[in-house]
């Protein structure tokens, strides 16, 4: 995918990571940071250039995060765009509605300005109907698959 980024619009707020080991819940933002992990444009790891920046991609406003604000003047990278959607359904892993394991090619929507993944089309009109609570459901996912990954990391 090739995406300028003149159809990318700066949000103004920054979002900053939570220390590690921090007792807070972690953050939407936080999470969907976690999740993606690198940069669109550079492909290098979010948070390496400080806080990374929010933008909104594309014509449906899809919500995505930036290392720094100097890739908001860049080009989105085709490779880093597929790691990143790779990167948010491996972490969702099921569909929100069905509670079953995503299949290997999963429908996919831009909803509330998140890429969601489910199991097949009619799910994304049931999510459409409630989205909140969906894209609670898929933070919760997120949460769990950032855990799991960390207790995975400690062990090493």
């Amino acid at each position: 995918m090739m995406c300028h980024l003149s159809r990318v619009f700066l949000v103004a707020a920054l979002t900053v990571l939570a220390p590690a080991g921090s007792a807070a819940e972690p953050t939407p933002e936080q999470l969907h940071i976690g999740v993606q992990r690198i940069c669109p444009v550079s492909g290098l790891p979010l948070g390496d250039h400080g806080p990374p920046v929010k933008v909104l991609v594309g014509e449906q406003e899809e919500e995505i995060f930036l290392c720094c604000k100097a890739c908001a003047t860049r080009q989105i990278d085709a490779a880093h765009w597929k790691t990143i959607h790779t990167n948010i359904a491996a972490a969702q892993r099921v569909c929100p509605v069905m509670k079953k394991d995503l299949p290997a090619k999963p429908a996919w929507e831009i909803i509330g300005g998140r890429v969601v993944f489910v199991c097949c089309p009619p799910c994304l009109k049931k999510i459409a109907a409630e989205p909140e609570s969906h894209l609670q459901q898929i933070d919760q996912l997120y949460a769990e698959s950032l855990q799991t990954e960390r207790g995975v990391r400690e062990e090493r």
